[in-house]
């Protein structure tokens, strides 16, 4: 089946109708602004690095409120991604996956069967689904991206409720004549399940390593065993690029301009976050070196709630 209550498909039908304006001003189209509105006014949480499992772009992490290594999973620096939070109420597994539309109808089902497999055992309760991301974007990169990974949960066989639905338009705000996400950061608290507007000074670990995957092209990955509490990158492949140097030498309006879905929408801090991981590629040419024996990177978390490299052998 699909989104399972009852209103679900004129519901569906009403977000389809927002975006391409032909607004049926109807009970449900304002009941869903209000509840993105409500959303949008949370107070931003500046998550400590120490509870935390960041998630980066075309990533996802799963795990449930018996972990006792993290208390919260949460992802930022969506503009034109999309957040996605899936959550069993029965066994209270969760999954965030950092969506950017390079394979939304494969990375979905990954999603879903991450929380399905951590609910097995569990009779009672319904799947939760809450969406947060994107804006209304020159190129309509968010709008694309909205409609397939509502797409792509409508098909899915499992019984899915949409309870947030903070996306695009319902998501966008313009300062100073210019479009921009209201949220571009989320966590949820893997307890509780609560999911509000969040940001992240600290987005490790193996940070750099894990920006080169995506941006030499890997597809999305799941980043943690929470049976045994380790966080896992890797092994990844890249061939040397030494044609990315001429990226260090340019200045911060050509890198947006050209490493950018929505120049005029990014974090402060991208430019440098995209010269660190052009760095990073051109100090790693060989991937292999970076994963001895072709295994992948584990951290695990240490007493004082660090991230630690792990040897598994």
């Amino acid at each position: 089946s699909s989104f399972s209550f009852n209103r679900n498909c004129l519901y569906i039908f009403v977000l389809f109708s927002l975006f391409y304006h032909f607004e049926p001003f109807n009970y449900f189209a304002f009941m869903s602004q209000e509840k993105a509105k409500a959303f949008r006014s949370k107070p931003l949480v500046d998550v400590d690095p120490k509870c935390l499992l960041y998630v980066h772009q075309r990533e996802f992490a799963a795990t449930t409120p018996a972990d006792k290594c993290v208390s919260v999973i949460g992802s930022d620096d969506a503009t034109t991604c999309h957040l996605v939070v899936l959550r069993h109420t029965g066994s209270g597994a969760v999954c965030l996956g950092h969506c950017d539309g390079s394979s939304t109808w494969s990375e979905v089902p990954l999603l879903v069967k991450a929380v399905t497999s951590l609910s097995d055992a569990c009779k009672e309760g319904r799947l939760e689904l809450h969406l947060v991301g994107g804006f209304n974007d020159d190129s309509t990169t968010s709008h694309n991206l909205s409609l397939d990974i509502l797409a792509a949960f409508q098909v899915q066989k499992e019984d899915i409720h949409l309870e947030t639905c903070c996306i695009t338009e319902m998501n966008d705000v313009v300062v100073n004549g210019t479009h921009r996400p209201v949220v571009y950061g989320i966590g949820v608290d893997v307890k509780t399940g609560d999911v509000y507007p969040a940001s992240f000074p600290h987005k490790g670990p193996a940070e750099e390593l894990r920006s080169a995957r995506t941006f030499t092209g890997g597809e999305m990955v799941n980043i943690y065993d929470s049976s045994r509490g380790l966080f896992q990158i890797g092994p990844c492949t890249w061939s040397q690029n030494l044609d990315i140097a001429f990226w260090l030498s340019q200045n911060d309006d050509t890198i947006l301009k050209y490493l950018s879905t929505s120049p005029r929408a990014e974090p402060p801090h991208f430019v440098q976050h995209m010269k660190s991981t052009i760095q990073f590629l051109l100090d790693h040419p060989n991937s292999e070196s970076l994963f001895p024996g072709g295994q992948p990177q584990f951290y695990h978390r240490t007493e004082t709630g660090d991230w630690e490299r792990w040897d598994a052998l």
